[in-house]
């Protein structure tokens, strides 16, 4: 399977929400990338439900919505019925993390655990088989355009052998930093989505910048 790209709609034009969500669905890239923040877990705050329903009700390709936010469990049902076709909960804001697996599964969604860059891969061991995506944050969360985080390739094959070991589905995803420069090491490291924001919303090209990312 080729990877997957993911532009992350946070470093869009809000202004031109709408333009932007038809660039990507006449571009190469795959999912678009929804990054929920309640300025608790993480010190900012991005948009609701309206904007993730006004999103789908415009894109051609599936919703991977990243849930950065505290005690996710009280909004499932809400994020289904907005349009999420992924949902991803934050290993670090779940009390009860197979639970909350559970009932997004139960929803119909594909599940994803995100770690922080400070978590380490073992502590995913108990639900690898369970979920479908891991989020590996490269960055610290909650803004765009941060300085991708080195360690974050060790992290990748240390996941992709625990994904080996337990025969997991997940796919491994990297959130934060990926640009030109490093998304192809990332993706012969073990990645098999990349999430892409300022590298390709602040190109000249975007579409041009996606098919670039896509390349191998």
């Amino acid at each position: 399977m080729s990877h997957i790209i993911a532009p992350s709609i946070l470093s869009a034009d809000f202004a031109n929400i709408q333009r932007d969500v038809e660039m990507i669905n006449k571009s190469e890239a795959d999912w678009f990338h929804v990054d929920i923040m309640d300025g608790m877990f993480v010190p900012n705050i991005s948009f609701g439900f309206p904007v993730v329903k006004a999103i789908k009700k415009h894109a051609t390709k599936p919703l991977d919505v990243h849930l950065m936010i505290n005690d996710p469990d009280r909004y499932l049902q809400a994020f289904k019925d907005a349009g999420a076709d992924v949902l991803t909960v934050h290993l670090e804001a779940c009390t009860h993390l197979h639970r909350t697996i559970q009932g997004i599964k139960a929803l119909g969604m594909k599940a994803g655990v995100a770690i922080n860059p400070h978590t380490s891969v073992n502590m995913l061991l108990d639900v690898i088989e369970d979920i479908d995506l891991v989020c590996m944050m490269s960055v610290n969360p909650g803004f765009g355009g941060q300085k991708f985080i080195e360690n974050t390739y060790r992290k990748i094959g240390a996941l992709r052998e625990m994904i080996r070991t337990t025969k997991s589905n997940a796919l491994i995803e990297i959130d934060g930093g990926v640009d030109l420069n490093n998304y192809k090491k990332l993706v012969d490291t073990g990645a098999n989505v990349l999430v892409a924001g300022n590298t390709v919303f602040s190109s000249a090209d975007p579409a041009k910048t996606i098919a670039e990312l896509k390349k191998i």
